[in-house]
C-alpha cells in the first residue's frame, strides 16, 4: 500500500507535466511558425516478486511471474515539426516555408539562430530583420528607393527601384536544415539553436537538397490543433483525478490495516 502511494504520486506529477505542455501549446495556437510540443513518458523500474521462467517443480517452470511497476517518469518533451496552415497576408516581406527548412537570423551575440516564423520587416538601415530586429543571414538590405519587393520561391530577393525599368537582385534568403529537428533547443521568440542531438545546420538554396520553397505574401500558422489539445487536456485531467483517488484509497487501506493491529 505504501508502494501504491508513491506510484500514484508519480502519475500525478506526470499528468501535471502533460498539462503544462498542453497549456503552452494552447497559449501559442496563434503564434506564427510555432511548433507544438509533446510529452513522452516511460514506466519506472519493476519489483520482481516471482521471476518468469523460474522452476516451479522439477519438471515445470512458472509461465508468468509477478512484477509490480513503480510508476511513471517523463522521458522527453519533443517538438513536432509538422507544417502549419499557410495564410495569405499580402505583405511583401512575409514568407512561409513550404516544406522542410529554417530561416537563419543573427543574434545580438553574433551567433546564428533558426526560425520558421517568416514575418519579416525592414529596420532603419533597410536590412531585412525579424520582429525583434535580428537581421536575416546572409544579410539583405532593401534600398530606400525601392518601390516593390519580390521574393522568389528559391529565396532570391529583388527590388524595383524608382526610375528604373529592370529589377535589381539584392540578396538571397537561404534555408537551413537539420538531421534531427526535434533535437533543436527552443529559446523562445520563435528561435531555435542547434545541439549535438540536432546535428549541425546544412544551408542551401530553397528548393534544393530537400529544402522547402518560399512563398511570398504568406505566413505559416502554428501547427497546434486546439481540438486535439483540449482532448489531451481532458484525458490528463481525468488521469490526474484517478491517481489522486488511488492515493486516497491506499491511505484508507493503511488506516484500516493500522486499526486492525490495535
Amino acid at each position: 500500500m505504501i508502494r501504491a502511494l508513491w506510484t500514484a504520486a508519480s502519475g500525478m506529477q506526470a499528468q501535471q507535466l502533460n498539462i503544462d505542455v498542453v497549456a503552452h501549446n494552447l497559449a501559442n495556437s496563434s503564434t506564427t511558425g510555432f511548433k507544438k510540443s509533446r510529452a513522452d513518458f516511460q514506466d519506472l523500474m519493476y519489483q520482481t516478486e516471482k521471476t518468469t521462467g523460474a522452476p516451479a517443480t522439477n519438471t515445470t517452470t512458472i509461465p508468468t511471474g509477478i512484477q509490480v511497476g513503480l510508476g511513471v517518469r517523463p522521458g522527453s518533451v519533443s517538438k513536432i515539426f509538422t507544417t502549419g496552415t499557410m495564410v495569405h497576408t499580402g505583405n511583401e516581406l512575409d514568407v512561409a516555408i513550404e516544406g522542410d527548412g529554417f530561416l537563419q537570423v543573427q543574434q545580438s551575440d553574433g551567433t546564428t539562430a533558426y526560425t520558421r516564423a517568416g514575418s519579416l520587416k525592414k529596420d532603419g538601415q533597410g536590412r531585412v530583420v525579424t520582429p525583434d530586429g535580428q537581421p536575416v543571414v546572409p544579410e539583405i538590405v532593401i534600398p530606400s528607393n525601392a518601390t516593390s519587393i519580390n521574393i522568389g520561391s528559391d529565396g532570391t530577393v529583388s527590388v524595383q527601384q524608382a526610375g528604373q525599368t529592370a529589377s535589381t537582385t539584392v540578396g538571397t534568403l537561404q534555408l537551413a536544415s537539420f538531421t534531427n529537428p526535434a533535437g533543436l533547443n527552443a529559446i523562445g521568440k520563435n528561435l531555435f539553436l542547434p545541439t549535438d542531438s540536432s546535428g549541425n545546420a546544412t544551408t542551401g538554396t530553397a528548393g534544393q537538397n530537400g529544402l522547402g520553397t518560399l512563398e511570398q505574401g504568406y505566413i505559416e500558422q502554428s501547427n497546434v490543433s486546439v481540438m486535439e489539445e483540449m482532448v489531451s487536456m481532458i484525458v490528463s485531467q481525468r488521469a490526474y483525478e484517478i491517481n489522486s483517488k488511488a492515493i486516497q484509497a491506499s491511505d484508507d487501506m493503511l488506516q484500516q490495516a493500522a486499526a486492525l493491529k490495535r
